[in-house]
């Protein structure tokens, strides 16, 4: 379990100054303060430890997190509008990395955009702290709408732009629509990751779909009849 700060004392960011005789910063000098990463490690650690430990979206509370992370409510809302942004964050960082792409490559970009969709869909088989997050985040369409946009967006965007590069080089057909053909490589990993929980993912599944989605699915035709030197070289 990841532990949070437990020292409100010493959080640098804390509201309001330690010594109550000391005069309060100037505005400016707030304003112009940087942040902190450690202070916003131990806010994000101190979600994931209230989720651990058995808590729900609903009954966490911005003052709740902000004093398991040892901070003020205001160093919270500084970074975040409230608690929808803050488990976005928390769910980006539990999940695998976001993989990296060449970015000129077509089909070699969308294998690894494949294949990091196949990790995911095992990490959450694996952990039930994010299978339990994800069921408690479809049932709040602000969470659910803001993990959409700032999350399953940019994904969608980077399939797009592999399939597009794969079209200029010519290993997909130009005379199909692109989110059609984003469509087709992205049902199969989606129905095996989301729909189907119990389907296996074996290691090898991101190139199945691709060559069997470029070889087609109607059957091929039967080897014709041979005779005599071709007969002989098709038993070898």
């Amino acid at each position: 379990m990841r532990q949070a700060a437990q020292n409100p004392g010493q959080d640098p960011e804390r509201d309001g100054p330690q010594d109550p005789s000391a005069p309060s910063p100037a505005p400016e000098v707030r304003r112009g303060r940087p942040r902190s990463a450690a202070v916003e490690r131990a806010i994000l650690d101190a979600v994931v430890e209230l989720l651990e430990a058995g808590e729900t979206l609903d009954g966490l509370s911005i003052e709740r997190i902000a004093r398991t992370a040892g901070v003020g409510k205001a160093t919270i809302y500084r970074r975040w509008s409230g608690k929808e942004e803050i488990f976005v964050d928390v769910l980006r960082d539990i999940e695998p990395a976001e993989p990296t792409v060449s970015g000129t490559a077509g089909l070699d970009d969308l294998r690894v955009l494949l294949e990091s969709m196949r990790t995911r869909g095992l990490a959450q088989r694996s952990s039930t702290l994010l299978h339990n997050v994800f069921v408690q985040m479809k049932k709040h369409p602000r969470l659910w709408t803001e993990y959409q946009s700032t999350v399953i967006a940019p994904r969608r965007a980077a399939m797009l732009a592999a399939v597009r590069r794969a079209v200029d080089a010519g290993e997909l057909r130009g005379d199909l629509d692109v989110d059609f053909m984003d469509d087709l490589f992205l049902g199969p990993m989606l129905v095996r990751t989301v729909h189907r929980p119990d389907a296996p993912l074996p290691e090898d599944l991101a190139d199945r779909i691709i060559l069997i989605l470029l070889q087609g699915l109607a059957p091929r035709p039967a080897n014709p009849q041979v005779t005599g030197a071709g007969a002989a070289a098709a038993a070898m």
